[in-house]
């Protein structure tokens, strides 16, 4: 599945938080961090810029399904 090219780092935070189960805990910067806690403790943080780089957003992705463990297919098919 191809990686959307114009998603910014606040949507990907709202995604997360909606549909993963994601809170926001801190920003430092332009970096915004989020934790979850199901099914193990995890925290991410995610660059709160215009549009997220394709190697940044395809690392993102592939933190969420491994802390989730599900595909990151499924996360990406959420967004």
């Amino acid at each position: 599945m191809k990686l959307p090219r114009d998603l910014s780092g606040a949507e990907l935070v709202r995604h997360l938080c909606r549909h993963h189960g994601y809170r926001q805990i801190n920003q430092e910067g332009s970096h915004v961090i989020l934790q979850a806690t199901e099914p193990q403790p995890h925290r991410l943080a995610v660059p709160n810029h215009a549009a997220l780089r394709i190697g940044t957003l395809n690392a993102i992705l592939r933190a969420v399904a491994a802390a989730k463990g599900i595909g990151k297919e499924d996360v990406l098919r959420a967004l």
